[in-house]
């Protein structure tokens, strides 16, 4: 990301690297390195495991562990080959857990504390975080800037699906707090110029290439313009609810037919005020987002069969949509304690 660099020529003819960066020319590095246009099709996964051997990054089979204990898959030619890679290497992160009694489940509840903030009495204790491909220049559901306008109205609703931080406050997801201020969707037209405005927007140096380069990648939205797209709305998830969290996400966004069915039923969220803040305080309990989310699972998991997706894998998502989605719920209610009105 960010890798290029500006140069000018001084009095004496050399070329020298420019080093310092206006707004201006920020936001156009930054909205020229936001996508690079690509068939979907390609899926990528990262799993936190909070605690679990933290201080290097290693080589796995397939990807790496990183230094804070995440398992990092490569982008893999479908959805199938995203879990199976991610199966083998989250298995090899956990033989190489130098401690594991020391390390702290993503179940474990946290100590509270009382607070004003509601992600102040629970960590963020890791996340399920999905890459996909950017989307093509044209149109159609698999077109960048409908790709960038659906990740952005099914995000929220993922959100409330998969919230599993709960707070001593009630909230759902802890984790996705910060966020509740955010608008569901920007009325803009260039997906690359809306990314550019939010990275700049965020508190951070960025006088220089480096400074940017180092911005942009400590700048974590819910939905990010990493050349592909990234999702960061889910939280840990308990056993291997993970595979959950990339399948629904994945199919919804990279099949033609199911792309276009989310974009009908998630469309009117643009409008809903303080979507973000429900989603991680209310999740499913909040009657419209668990009606789209009931819509968007039941497209999901058909779409899934449609391909003939792994028995195993659509169990899952069935069992997961009827333990939590259909039932108005998350993770994170089985762990709430109900709080005094």
């Amino acid at each position: 990301m960010l890798c290029s660099c500006g140069s000018r020529t001084d009095r004496t003819g050399a070329r020298r690297r420019v080093t310092t960066l206006n707004e201006q020319l920020a936001a156009l590095l930054v909205a020229e390195h936001a996508f690079a246009p690509a068939t979907p099709g390609f899926v990528g996964a990262t799993v936190d495991r909070p605690g679990a051997g933290r201080g290097e990054r290693i080589p796995l089979r397939h990807g790496f562990r990183t230094e804070a204990g995440a398992v990092s898959g490569p982008p893999s030619p479908g959805l199938e080959a995203c879990i199976a890679r991610m199966d083998d290497d989250l298995a090899a992160a956990a033989r190489l857990s130098e401690n594991p009694a020391a390390s702290r489940s993503s179940d474990d509840p946290a100590a509270s504390r009382s607070s004003d903030d509601p992600a102040a009495g629970t960590p963020a204790r890791g996340a399920v975080r999905v890459a996909l491909e950017a989307g093509l220049d044209g149109g159609g559901p698999l077109g960048l800037s409908r790709r960038w306008a659906l990740a952005h109205t099914l995000a929220p609703v993922l959100a409330a699906a998969f919230a599993n931080t709960p707070g001593p406050t009630g909230w759902r997801s802890t984790r996705l707090a910060r966020h509740r201020e955010l608008p569901v969707l920007r009325a803009v037209r260039d997906p690359r110029k809306a990314w550019a405005a939010y990275v700049l927007e965020q508190p951070g140096p960025r006088d220089s290439l480096d400074a940017l380069a180092r911005h942009v990648d400590t700048v974590r939205p819910p939905v990010a313009a990493r050349g592909h797209l990234e999702f960061d709305v889910a939280d840990a998830q308990p056993g291997e609810g993970w595979r959950v969290v990339v399948a629904v996400t994945a199919v919804l966004l990279d099949d033609p037919r199911a792309a276009a069915a989310a974009e009908q039923i998630t469309a009117p969220l643009a409008a809903e005020p303080r979507l973000w803040e429900r989603a991680a305080r209310d999740a499913l309990s909040d009657p419209v987002l668990a009606a789209v989310a009931r819509e968007c699972f039941v497209e999901a998991y058909g779409t899934l069969a449609r391909h003939g997706v792994s028995r195993d894998l659509r169990d899952q998502v069935a069992e997961f949509a009827e333990r939590y989605v259909m039932r108005g719920r998350c993770p994170a209610d089985e762990r709430l304690r109900p709080v005094p009105r």
